[in-house]
């Protein structure tokens, strides 16, 4: 299957929404003379911005289920590429996109949020991609893969913060990261607002706070390069300045 990319400068194209809703993307003005060849491109939930929590859990998974099926199996500078991606999205994914998110249809802001969005940690494809890949990188798994996805998606703010910092983003870190919330069983604490914190933000949040901590702290403190068990240490020091740590206690459970 040959994908043929778009020219740069297409998302500030508005001919290009008028194309998508009437479903010719098909002028040659949109397009480059160059391809991206795939064998497949199997559909996969893009967007997990509306719909109950349930519903955004399931997503998320079967997205991973797929990434990690077939397109993280591209070389790495197809998968992270936007323009890839919005290509996609545009030609052979348009009749599925529609489908599942018809306010693309609504307005040019709904499509360039959905389809056309700003490729990083915002953007729900990307961070589908990095939690397949961290996953699969770990050097070592406490827990099933399955299990560190269901970890992911349950502590999404943290995955977040976690993969905006350039330091943290690696599969060991993370791993270690949720490995600690669930046997501590801090994560319903840690997507909790502070709200005894005037100093803070309006919306800050527990594990917001850890990682900013733990990133303030670096590279004094080498958080990403520490093990199990001293991380969950600085972890729960880094709590401390925001949460009464002495009622946590360590949970460990056997999966």
């Amino acid at each position: 299957m040959k994908i043929r990319l778009l020219k740069d400068g297409y998302k500030k194209d508005e001919l290009l929404y008028v194309a998508f809703q009437a479903g010719e993307v098909v002028d040659e003005d949109f397009f480059l003379d160059e391809y991206v060849e795939i064998k497949n491109a199997p559909d996969f939930p893009i967007y997990m911005g509306k719909g109950s929590e349930a519903q955004k859990k399931q997503d998320f998974l079967e997205a991973f289920r797929v990434m990690e099926e077939s397109y993280v199996q591209l070389d790495r500078d197809i998968h992270f590429s936007e323009k890839f991606w919005h290509s996609l999205f545009v030609t052979v994914k348009r009749d599925y996109i529609v489908t599942h998110y018809p306010q693309v249809m609504e307005s040019y802001r709904e499509f360039t949020n959905i389809v056309l969005k700003t490729f990083d940690w915002e953007n729900y494809v990307y961070k589908c991609i990095l939690a397949v890949e961290y996953v699969s990188d770990a050097q070592e798994l406490s827990f099933s893969k399955e299990k560190y996805s269901e970890l992911i998606v349950e502590n999404l703010d943290i995955f977040n913060y976690i993969i905006k910092y350039a330091i943290f983003r690696n599969g060991d870190f993370l791993v270690k990261i949720l490995t600690i919330i669930h046997e501590l069983g801090v994560s319903e604490i840690l997507k909790a607002k502070i709200t005894d914190r005037p100093d803070l933000g309006k919306d800050e949040r527990y594990g917001r706070r850890v990682i900013f901590e733990l990133n303030k702290a670096y590279p004094v403190l080498m958080s990403p390069l520490l093990d199990n068990e001293a991380l969950q240490e600085e972890f729960l020091k880094a709590l401390s300045n925001y949460y009464d740590v002495s009622t946590i206690e360590s949970n460990k459970v056997a999966l």
